[in-house]
């Protein structure tokens, strides 16, 4: 007799249903599927925003899964413990799952993997998260790619399987209980903040796929050329949705080289971002180490400032007195999200003009931002900070001055996220000072702060600290 026990379903950072393996292998069995989503052990360190918009997306899953007669049961624990305790009640005989590669969810799975063989389960893993699995992409040495470009020349032309459809899924006669996501609270840490953020956020598979068709449609022509000027809209905004999973990223990919072939300029460039964040992982995989240390070793002796002084508070509050910084700052905020062009200024002068370790920046983008990633965030940070791959030190010291003048000479940007000093300021402006704690003790009627370093000094401290360094 063929096996008929139910598979269970475990999804993660792959909250959709089309151009999903896992799924799509579960649902070709025949045998009925069981959805699960476990509030486990590495969902419980995120930060707050990714925490609230996580929550966001698995309400979304939930309610996508009901037009098939499935749903999606909630679980809250350790994770191998949850799923012995679901295969108890249900009876399942396999748990299918898309892998992950940051080092805090290959240690859970590689432990869940093992555990659940050796009670007689059938534990699979899938691809699903990336276009290319890390271990499969090698210099021709055999060794496993530093520097992006040759990796982005080695994978631009590799054939990449289409994207399947929404599976048709078996469902069991009776269903585990489960809990109510009202009831975990994800939000929790974001406060006030939770109500104007909202406003912000493009939630679920189907509104994915809408934001992918919109930027191809409009966008994607002249992305090359507009993509940092942060007052234009001209990026995707699929940072968020990739992260959770909402859209894999062979729509991405597949959508960008029908973009290539109709002639749209910017579409190559699109795809060599798609795989800047193939490189994050494919290095995270490599060199777990970029998560936490310094990539580049002899980096562990430099004199980083390594505690939250005023400085790095007014970072933080978007306060330093530098227009560029605060905007992208207060953005964040309010938002959840930040323009690239702005992540690479707050990230350099942080770490340059405030000499301070990356690792504090890091930390407040891992709480602050709905579209956190954890190999991307840890990537970006040791990258503007000189400790990481693709280092070029001395280019890297941004001005925000000539940074500001050049990606927002008419200032719209800053308009868009700065109050004070403005008769008249803009909502997203004012919308600012209702999210942030009230105990920060900020108003919008304040004077415009006054830089807490000059620019020059900043610069030529940093520059003096990095030929001290060796």
């Amino acid at each position: 007799m063929t096996d008929q026990s139910p598979i269970i379903l475990w999804f993660r950072r792959d909250l959709r249903l089309a151009d999903h393996p896992a799924l799509t292998a579960a649902a070709k069995t025949g045998r009925p599927v069981i959805p699960l989503f476990i509030y486990d052990e590495v969902v419980q360190t995120h930060g707050a925003a990714p925490k609230f918009r996580l929550g966001l997306s698995v309400d979304a899953l939930a309610k996508s899964l009901k037009p098939h007669d499935s749903r999606l049961i909630l679980r809250r624990g350790p994770a191998l413990e949850v799923l012995r305790a679901a295969i108890a009640e249900t009876g399942a005989g396999a748990v299918y799952w898309s892998r992950l590669y940051d080092p805090a969810s290959k240690a859970r799975d590689i432990g869940v993997k093992a555990a659940l063989k050796h009670d007689g389960i059938d534990a699979r893993s899938f691809n699903g998260h990336l276009l290319f699995e890390p271990w499969s992409v090698e210099t021709k040495n055999g060794g496993f790619y530093k520097v992006y470009t040759p990796m982005w020349k080695s994978v631009r032309d590799r054939p990449v399987d289409d994207c399947l459809p929404v599976p048709n899924l078996s469902t069991p006669e009776t269903w585990p209980a489960s809990d109510l996501l009202d009831d975990w609270t994800m939000g929790a840490a974001m406060q006030r903040g939770a109500e104007i953020l909202t406003r912000h956020v493009c939630v679920g598979e189907a509104a994915a796929h809408d934001r992918l068709d919109a930027f191809i449609a409009d966008r994607i022509a002249d992305y090359k050329t507009l993509r940092d000027f942060p007052g234009v809209e001209a990026t995707s905004r699929l940072s968020e949705n990739l992260t959770y999973g909402e859209i894999a990223p062979r729509a991405l990919w597949h959508a960008g080289w029908r973009a290539v072939h109709d002639g749209k300029a910017g579409a190559q460039h699109f795809l060599k971002e798609v795989v800047w964040r193939e490189f994050a992982y494919h290095l995270v995989h490599h060199t777990p180490r970029i998560m936490d240390q310094n990539w580049r070793e002899e980096w562990d002796a430099f004199p980083w400032n390594k505690t939250e002084n005023t400085e790095v508070i007014a970072w933080k509050q978007g306060r330093t007195g530098v227009p560029f910084v605060d905007a992208a700052m207060r953005e964040m905020y309010v938002t959840g999200t930040m323009h690239n062009r702005a992540r690479m200024i707050v990230g350099s002068y942080l770490t340059k003009h405030l000499l301070t370790d990356w690792r504090i920046g890091q930390a407040w983008f891992d709480d602050c931002l709905t579209d956190w990633d954890p190999a991307s965030n840890a990537m970006g940070w040791q990258w503007v900070a000189g400790s990481g791959p693709d280092a070029a030190l001395y280019f890297r010291v941004f001005n925000p001055v000539t940074q500001l003048d050049k990606f927002d000479g008419d200032r719209t940007y800053q308009r868009a996220w700065i109050a004070e000093g403005y008769g008249v300021p803009s909502a997203t402006a004012l919308s600012y000072f209702d999210a942030v704690p009230r105990s920060w003790g900020l108003r919008s009627d304040a004077p415009y702060p006054i830089p807490v370093v000059d620019l020059a000094t900043g610069r030529n401290r940093a520059l003096a600290a990095y030929m001290d360094r060796g």
